[in-house]
C-alpha cells in the first residue's frame, strides 16, 4: 500500500513500511525512510507505483478548467476525494483523485483551503474581484513588456512624459513604468539616465541638473508668488551720515550689502564708516517675508544665474545702489594717523551712496604694482589707499597674514539664453586672489563682524557665531574665538540680503542698539528656534554649494566641448591628483607614472559626459618632472567668507577604467573662490576644510 501525503507545503508519495494509529513509516522513491503523521495522509492507494502518481496526475490536472470546476462545486466545505467522485461521475482512481487535488490546489482564487485536502469555493463577489486583479496584472505585464521594447528601440512610451521627473530623480519601483525602465536598462546595458536621454526624455543636461536641484530644494519652484507689502519703518527719521559712501563689488553683483566711507579728522586721523544694508528694519520676525527668507536661508549662485533669498523688489529696496540714500547699520571707527583703531561707534542711519565701484574697473589701476609705483588719478583713489593701509594694519594686529596669494578664482561668463544652454557661449577667466582690494574689503568686514559680535556678547544678546578651534569650524550661539581669523568672536552680519544668519544677527543688533527686547532673548524658549536656524542653514548652505560646484563643472565641460580641445595640461598636486590648467577641475590620473608634486603633464581628452559630469582623459606625456605644487592644497584653505558667499569647488576622480575619469561625487579637495565685493576669503585661510562650503555669486 502507498500513500499521498503533504509535507513542507509539498505533495509527496511513498510506500508504507509500518502503519500505526497516529503515524506511519514510509519509504520514498529515493529510498529515504521517514516518519509522518497520519493526519498528513491525503490518499491511500495501491496503484500506480508511488513514483508514478504525481507524474501521471500533473498533466491530467492541467486539463481541468478552474471555471468549470468552480461551477460544479457546491457552496459548502468539501473533501477533494468526495468532489472527485462527483466530478468524474464514478469512484475516481488514485490518479484522477490526485489530479483533482492538484487542480484545486493550483486555483487558490477559485477555492479556499479549509484544511488538509479540504476546500470551499470562493464567493462570487470575491472571485470576481480576484479575477479582475489577475486581469489587471496580466495587462500590466503586457504594458511593461511593450514599454520596455519601446525603450530598447529608443522611443519614449506615451506613459512616460508626465512621469519623467519621478523616473529621473525619485523613481517609485512599484510603478510599471519604473519596472519597464529597469527591464530595458538590463537588456540594453545602459543606465536609466543614459537610456532616457537616448529616448529624448531629457531636454538638455543643463535642464536636468537644474531640475534635480529645484525638486530637492525648491519643490514649489524658485519664484516668490504674491508678495505681502513691505513694512516701512520711519527711515526718514534716521540721522543722515555725514560722508558719502561707496561699495566695491564684482561686476554682476546686485545684492550690494556693504559700503565704506572715509572722513578726515584733523589732528586725529580718520573716521571710517562700514555700512551694511539694513533689511532687518523692515523684515520683522515671523512676518511673511521672514518666512520666505527662513525657508530659503541663502541666495543660490550658479554661473549665469542665481536664485535670490529675498524677492527682487525687497533687494532693490535695500541694496546700497549708487545715487540713493539708503538705511544702513553703520560701524564708525576712529582711526589714528598710524592706523590704530582708537574707538568705535555703532548706529542706525541713512547713508548716501556715491558710487558702486567694480573690480574690473579698479584692479587695473589699484593693485600691488600700482601701489608700489604710485597710484594714478582715478575716483576714490585716496579713500581706497587709506582703507588699504588700515586693512594692512588690521591684518598685522590679528597676526594672521594672508595665505591666499597664488589662489585663483574662476569667473564664468555665459552668453545666450539659458533655456537653450547647449547653444550658449561660455568664457572662463581667472582672477588671482589676495589682491589689495580683496584684503581691503576682507579686513574691514572682519572688523565689523568681530566688533558687532563682541557687542552682542557683552549685552548677553544671543547671536549666531562662527568659531574655529583645533582646525574645526562650527556655528554656535555662544561667542567663541575664531582661531583662523585671530579674533575673539566672529558673527556673520555683513550679508543680510543674501544670508538668513546675517539677517537674524542684524535684527538682534538693531534691537540692542535701540535698547529693545531682541527677537531671540537669552534663556528664552525661542532659543530652540535659533538652534534650528543654525542646523537648517548649514544643511541648506552645503546643498547650495554642492549644486554650484556641479554647475561650474558643467560649464567647464561645456567650455571643453566648445573649444574642441583634445589635450589638457595639468600640474600634479601633493595628494597625487592633477589640477587642470585654466579650469576648476581636479583629476586623478592613474595612467600617469608616479610623479612628484609640481610635475606638469599633458592629458588627452577621451570622453565628456554632460549628464553625469564625468571627464575621461588619459596621460600622454610628462612635460616637466618637477616644479612647484599648487598652493590650493593646504587643508585649511576653505575660507570663512563674510558678506559674499565664497565658493568651494570640489572635483574628483573615478578610476574604474584605463581612462582617467572625473566624477563630481568622488573624494577630492576644495579651494575657496570669492566672487563678490567683500571677499574675505581672498585674504584669509579661515575655515578648515570641514566647514560648510560657501556658494559664490554669479
Amino acid at each position: 500500500m502507498h500513500v499521498l501525503f503533504e509535507e513542507d507545503s509539498a505533495f509527496k508519495t511513498g510506500a508504507i513500511l509500518a502503519d500505526n494509529d497516529t503515524s506511519l513509516q514510509v519509504e520514498a522513491v529515493s529510498g529515504k525512510r521517514s516518519k509522518i503523521k497520519a493526519t498528513n495522509v491525503l490518499l491511500r492507494f495501491s496503484a500506480p507505483a508511488p513514483g508514478e502518481l504525481l507524474e501521471r496526475a500533473t498533466p491530467l490536472a492541467a486539463e481541468i478548467d478552474a471555471d468549470f470546476l468552480w461551477e460544479c462545486a457546491g457552496d459548502g466545505e468539501f473533501a477533494f476525494a468526495d468532489f472527485a467522485a462527483e466530478y468524474y461521475g464514478h469512484a475516481p482512481s488514485a490518479v484522477e483523485a490526485t489530479a483533482l487535488l492538484l487542480a484545486l490546489h493550483a486555483a487558490p482564487i477559485y477555492f479556499h483551503r479549509k484544511g488538509r485536502g479540504r476546500f470551499r469555493k470562493a464567493p462570487p463577489d470575491i472571485l470576481a474581484a480576484a479575477l479582475a486583479g489577475l486581469e489587471k496584472k496580466r495587462l500590466q505585464a503586457l504594458a511593461i513588456e511593450r514599454m520596455a521594447a519601446e525603450l530598447q528601440a529608443f522611443t519614449l512610451p506615451p506613459e512616460f512624459p508626465p512621469l519623467i521627473d519621478q523616473l529621473l530623480y525619485k523613481a517609485d519601483r512599484n510603478r510599471p513604468e519604473t519596472k519597464a525602465l529597469e527591464s530595458a536598462c538590463a537588456a540594453s546595458g545602459l543606465s536609466a539616465l543614459a537610456l532616457l536621454a537616448r529616448c529624448g526624455a531629457i531636454r538638455s543636461p543643463y535642464a536636468f541638473h537644474l531640475r534635480r536641484f529645484l525638486l530637492d530644494e525648491f519643490p514649489r519652484g524658485p519664484g516668490f508668488g504674491e508678495l505681502p507689502p513691505l513694512a516701512e519703518p520711519a527711515i526718514a527719521a534716521l540721522p543722515l551720515a555725514e560722508a558719502p559712501a561707496f561699495s566695491i563689488d564684482d561686476a554682476s553683483t546686485t545684492e550690494i550689502d556693504d559700503a565704506f566711507s572715509l572722513q578726515r579728522l584733523p589732528g586725529v586721523g580718520w573716521r571710517v564708516g562700514i555700512h551694511i544694508a539694513a533689511p532687518g528694519l523692515s523684515i520683522t520676525p515671523d512676518s511673511p517675508l521672514d518666512a520666505i527668507a527662513r525657508e530659503r536661508l541663502s541666495t543660490v549662485y550658479m554661473p549665469g544665474s542665481k536664485i535670490t533669498m529675498l524677492p527682487d523688489s525687497v533687494v532693490a529696496h535695500f541694496t546700497l545702489a549708487a545715487g540713493r540714500t539708503c538705511p544702513a547699520l553703520s560701524l564708525y571707527l576712529t582711526v589714528s594717523e598710524d592706523f590704530a583703531i582708537v574707538s568705535h561707534e555703532s548706529r542706525i542711519d541713512r547713508v548716501r551712496i556715491a558710487a558702486n565701484l567694480r573690480h574690473h574697473d579698479l584692479e587695473p589701476v589699484f593693485n600691488a604694482q600700482t601701489l608700489a609705483d604710485g597710484l594714478g588719478d582715478f575716483p576714490f583713489r585716496d579713500e581706497l589707499k587709506t582703507l588699504w593701509q588700515l586693512a594692512g594694519a588690521c591684518e598685522a594686529r590679528r597676526g594672521k597674514s594672508s595665505n591666499a596669494a597664488g589662489f585663483v578664482d574662476y569667473n564664468f561668463d555665459i552668453v545666450g539664453d539659458l533655456a537653450d544652454a547647449e547653444s550658449c557661449h561660455v568664457s572662463i577667466s581667472q582672477r588671482p586672489r589676495g589682491s589689495p582690494l580683496d584684503m581691503l574689503v576682507a579686513e574691514l568686514m572682519i572688523v565689523a563682524n568681530s566688533l558687532w559680535g563682541g557687542l552682542l556678547a557683552e549685552q548677553r544678546v544671543p547671536a549666531i557665531y562662527r568659531a574655529q578651534s583645533a582646525g574645526k569650524v562650527r556655528m554656535t550661539t555662544q561667542a567663541a574665538p575664531h582661531d583662523g581669523l585671530g579674533v575673539p568672536q566672529y558673527a556673520w552680519m555683513s550679508s543680510p540680503l543674501r544670508r538668513y544668519v546675517d539677517l537674524v544677527n542684524q535684527r538682534q543688533l538693531i534691537a540692542c542698539l535701540n535698547d529693545e527686547a531682541p527677537p531671540f532673548a537669552a534663556k528664552a524658549g525661542r532659543n530652540q528656534e535659533l538652534f534650528a536656524i543654525v542646523r537648517d542653514f548649514e544643511l541648506a548652505y552645503a546643498a547650495y554649494a554642492e549644486f554650484q560646484r556641479g554647475m561650474e563643472r558643467y560649464w567647464s565641460l561645456r567650455w571643453l566641448q566648445q573649444e574642441a580641445g583634445t589635450t589638457l595640461e595639468a600640474v600634479i598636486r601633493r595628494d597625487g591628483t592633477a589640477r587642470v590648467d585654466g579650469l576648476p577641475i581636479i583629476q586623478r590620473v592613474p595612467s600617469a607614472p608616479d610623479l612628484p608634486a609640481g610635475a606638469r603633464i599633458r592629458l588627452s581628452v577621451e570622453r565628456i559626459d554632460l549628464l553625469t559630469l564625468e571627464l575621461g582623459c588619459r596621460w600622454l606625456e610628462t612635460l616637466a618632472a618637477d616644479g612647484v605644487a599648487p598652493d590650493d592644497e593646504e587643508p585649511d584653505s576653505v575660507s570663512d567668507s563674510d558678506e559674499s558667499p565664497a565658493d568651494s569647488r570640489v572635483d574628483s576622480a573615478d578610476t574604474s577604467s584605463a581612462t582617467d575619469s572625473i566624477s563630481p561625487t568622488d573624494a577630492a579637495t576644495a579651494d575657496a573662490a570669492p566672487e563678490d565685493s567683500a571677499a574675505e576669503a581672498s585674504a584669509l585661510a579661515a575655515d578648515a576644510a570641514t566647514s560648510p562650503s560657501l556658494p559664490a555669486a554669479a
